[in-house]
């Protein structure tokens, strides 16, 4: 388990461990040519695998994206169908190379809603990543930060019968990406502002980069334009800046 942000003051790094990305801009990056939405969706499968291969070279231990939010099941239905092939594409050209290059995926949301072909794709891949170590990519899909919230206090109540006064160390546990370290960096390209429901809980002390870049865009470079953002921010963790100070002066 890893400590929470709120509970304990966690470790300056100069490259984030966690790095979480909202992809965004896939359309608007299609229509702009004057091309159909699925091509800013095919062009951004080819952005996260760039993007994986940075964060490798990089040192980043995990890397979190936002692929279809639970919110997204609003479009129109052509373009879900088309995203939920392009998943299954994604899945069957893409597993073999992350696991030769030691590589962990895990896709995490509410998938009781997707197609049972692609459940099972899901669980395979998982299965055959699991035991990878060199950085661990993990995909939301039909995910929402309330919906993790939700889950987890469900489970947090059934594995306490009786308790009626509970702590973030009884709900962490719960949480679908107990897993991984909570985001040192957040990124959301396109244009837009906001998180969107993601990671509600897990972005408490993130630092925030947003760019207008739209995802497909988004290179190697853009990256490392993000992360020099993130080397100059002064982390606090509720503390003062001199307190922060004459930790790392010590």
């Amino acid at each position: 388990m890893f400590k929470s942000s709120t509970t304990a003051v966690p470790e300056a790094l100069t490259v984030p461990r966690h790095i979480a990305i909202i992809m965004d801009g896939n359309g608007r990056w299609a229509t702009k040519r004057l091309l159909p939405r699925v091509a800013g969706h095919v062009k951004g499968v080819e952005a996260v695998r760039g993007v994986v291969e940075a964060c490798v070279e990089r040192g980043v231990e995990y890397l979190t994206l936002f692929a279809f939010s639970s919110e997204n099941w609003r479009r129109p239905a052509e373009e879900v169908s088309l995203l939920m092939r392009l998943f299954v594409t994604a899945l069957e050209r893409e597993v073999s190379k992350m696991h030769a290059n030691n590589i962990r995926l895990k896709v995490v949301g509410d998938l009781s809603r997707f197609d049972p072909k692609l459940q099972d794709m899901i669980n395979a891949a998982e299965r055959r990543t699991a035991n990878n170590t060199r950085l661990t990519v993990s995909v939301c899909a039909n995910y929402g930060g309330r919906w993790d919230i939700m889950q987890a206090t469900g489970k947090m109540v059934a594995a306490n019968p009786g308790v009626t006064e509970f702590t973030e160390e009884m709900l962490a546990p719960h949480l679908a990406m107990a897993y991984a370290p909570e985001p040192d960096l957040f990124i959301r390209t396109g244009g837009e502002e906001r998180i969107s429901n993601f990671l509600l809980w897990q972005l408490a002390y993130s630092e925030l980069y947003f760019t207008k870049t739209f995802w497909p865009d988004f290179s190697k470079e853009a990256l490392d334009d993000a992360i020099a953002s993130f080397q100059q921010r002064e982390r606090r963790f509720g503390q003062t800046g001199e307190q922060v100070a004459n930790k790392t002066n010590a």
